[in-house]
């Protein structure tokens, strides 16, 4: 029988449609779909044969409608995974499909079938700054990318689950970053809003990252973004350990600038653990580490927040002259009480952000 190459791309779309627990496809060191910090992971019931069977004509009579090159666009995000940056899928907003007795948006329905089979309502996601409906509200045509989306991370409260603090991690790095940052102000170079250092173990590789764009990819290898390329750093580190995490940085992360605060994005395929003095009740004497799953996304760093900390020295957070607040980011391995590692100068690979507040 002769096939287009629409019913091609169709075909394969369903193949990489985002595998739900117990069907044999899942790779939760890839897809991660569930919980997030310090919550629980949700897990999805396989699907019976007729509700699978209803799911897969639903999609696929709404793929038909989708024009080609829309499907080529898709198909280029899903089979990444993201990775590949694509354009946005503009597509009506206000159309419904029902899967059995519910209903979804057009947008919703995409965002399960190939992201995350376990999402229930729209306000457990955060749409990326990079897409053209990024603070557009109800538009008629909306962005249903499905990789321009990510998942907000829900902050448990530290009684209702295991906690992880830091006492003291950050008093080594903040002379060296200091002095860099001093430096960039001091030789007329355009302003930038926070530097980013990267360090292994306890020893910083390579120099400051001045971060004046609004949003910064943080990854491993090129191609894998447009920013700050880690590998590209020259590191003298032979340890299996360090070795072992650089591989699994992969896409890392994305550090965007928005109006309400700084927030993280998960691009790769494993968790990263996040430190920040405003992530945390103000009365808390301990800082909590932050587990973030892929595709999540997390606000790091909230001005209002900050603003009404103490100063010069809230908790065990360390607030240098001219440079600011710090959040610091590890890859893969988290630190604290729950884990081997109590310090974060212990962890292989991790980030030191540094916010500028002049």
């Amino acid at each position: 029988m002769f096939r287009t190459k629409r019913s091609g791309l169709i075909r394969r779309l369903w193949r990489s449609r985002a595998p739900v627990e117990g069907d044999g496809e899942t790779d939760r060191g890839t897809h991660g779909s569930g919980g997030c910090c310090m919550g629980k992971t949700a897990k999805v019931a396989k699907p019976n044969a007729g509700s699978e069977a209803e799911l897969k004509a639903l999609t696929h009579s709404i793929l038909k409608k989708i024009k080609e090159k829309q499907l080529e666009v898709l198909l280029q995000a899903v089979e990444s995974k993201g990775g590949a940056r694509s354009p946005c899928l503009l597509l009506p907003s206000k159309v419904d499909a029902k899967v059995g007795q519910q209903s979804y948006s057009l947008p919703m329905l995409l965002y399960k079938v190939f992201r995350w089979p376990d999402l229930r309502h729209s306000s457990e996601l955060k749409r990326l700054s990079c897409c053209e409906s990024y603070g557009k509200i109800n538009p008629e045509l909306v962005c249903c990318n499905p990789h321009h989306m990510s998942r907000l991370c829900e902050l448990d409260s530290p009684d209702s689950g295991p906690s992880s603090s830091d006492i003291g991690g950050t008093t080594h790095s903040a002379p060296v970053g200091l002095s860099d940052s001093m430096a960039m102000q001091e030789s007329g170079e355009r302003a930038h809003w926070c530097v980013v250092a990267y360090w292994e173990e306890k020893t910083r590789v390579g120099r400051l990252y001045s971060v004046q764009e609004s949003s910064l990819d943080i990854f491993y290898d090129l191609p894998q973004g447009n920013g700050f390329c880690l590998g590209q750093l020259c590191s003298d580190n032979k340890s299996q350990l360090v070795q072992m995490v650089r591989a699994k940085i992969g896409y890392g992360i994305q550090l965007t600038r928005e109006p309400d605060g700084v927030w993280v994005y998960n691009r790769s395929c494993y968790p990263i653990f996040i430190k920040s003095a405003t992530l945390d009740n103000p009365d808390s004497r301990t800082l909590l580490v932050h587990k973030v799953f892929p595709g999540f996304s997390i606000k790091a760093f909230d001005y209002d927040k900050a603003g009404s900390l103490q100063r010069p020295n809230d908790h065990e957070f360390t607030q240098q002259p001219r440079t600011g607040f710090t959040v610091q980011i590890s890859f893969v391995k988290g630190w604290g009480q729950c884990y081997t590692r109590q310090f974060i100068s212990s962890c292989p690979c991790w980030l030191e952000v540094i916010f500028n507040t002049r």
